[in-house]
């Protein structure tokens, strides 16, 4: 495990915009990053006008203020593992992209946001062109969504066998391993590949509304699963897990999609299940839309 002092939790470093409903984002990562008894610090790529009916609006931060923020924080600090999501320009990618090739961290979880489920856009064509060239190779896995895939990839997707092209796809344009959610479809199905063999997880969709930043918060649970050394497929595979709960767990707030319970395990002041008891055993889920 990366931090290994006595006492002193993972650091980890989510890269993310910002949602004032806590519900996504920076939040939800930070959020999932405690929940796991990982220290969480963030870097704020955007911020957003958005609530659980959707978002908004999206004013991004310069690439001058994010190099900043990331210049002060790796020089802080060791991180075990980072999140990338929303990077909303062209010029943050390669921002984010330049710190990758200086910085070698051992953990790198990109999730490509690139357009909110309300239909926003949240990174242009020319900043989606960069991420391609740019970051696919140097994450450890990538976590898009099926709209995110098709985009990426240019494979149209209605199947599993098209899920699967799609990944095959990712790899070839450099993405080590892949995570494909497929929450959309009728079936809930996600699509694991790590070059070698695809890991199909199928499951029951959760039965609840409370599902705002579902991607944000699987991504991130990878991140915290990698920062304590477990081996990717079953970093994926705790994640689901944890996400699943979070869901089931959630909240009804808002006039939109309630967020999630990212805290489900210290319910009534207690701690439910602690890190090192958590298993798959808590069920599967579907990681629906950003």
């Amino acid at each position: 495990m990366a931090n290994n002092t006595a006492g002193v939790p993972p650091v980890l470093l989510t890269i993310a915009g910002f949602d004032p409903s806590a519900g996504a984002g920076i939040a939800a990562d930070l959020k999932t990053f405690a929940a796991h008894n990982c220290y969480g610090v963030a870097a704020i790529t955007a911020v957003t006008i958005q609530s659980t009916r959707g978002v908004k609006g999206v004013q991004p931060i310069s690439a001058e203020v994010l190099r900043a923020q990331l210049d002060e924080l790796v020089k802080d600090m060791p991180l075990a593992a980072v999140k990338i999501g929303m990077l909303a320009t062209r010029a943050n990618v390669q921002v984010v992209a330049e710190l990758l090739e200086k910085k070698k961290f051992p953990n790198v979880v990109l999730d490509p946001v690139l357009r909110a489920t309300s239909g926003m856009e949240l990174l242009d064509a020319s900043g989606v062109k960069e991420l391609s060239k740019r970051l696919l190779a140097r994450a450890t896995v990538i976590t898009p969504n099926i709209a995110e895939a098709e985009t990426l990839s240019g494979v149209p997707i209605k199947s599993e066998d098209d899920m699967k092209a799609a990944a095959e796809k990712l790899r070839q344009m450099g993405a080590r391993a892949v995570v494909i959610t497929g929450g959309e479809l009728e079936k809930p199905l996600d699509i694991f590949y790590d070059g070698s063999e695809f890991t199909p997880f199928g499951s029951d969709r959760v039965k609840s509304e409370n599902t705002h930043g579902t991607g944000c918060t699987f991504s991130s649970a990878i991140a915290v699963n990698l920062a304590f050394g477990r081996q990717l497929a079953d970093a994926v595979m705790l994640a689901k897990a944890y996400v699943a709960k979070a869901i089931e767990k959630g909240y009804s707030l808002g006039k939109g999609k309630g967020p999630l319970n990212h805290f489900y395990r210290y319910q009534n002041g207690n701690m439910v299940r602690s890190h090192s008891m958590h298993t798959p055993a808590e069920g599967p889920v579907h990681a629906a839309s950003h």
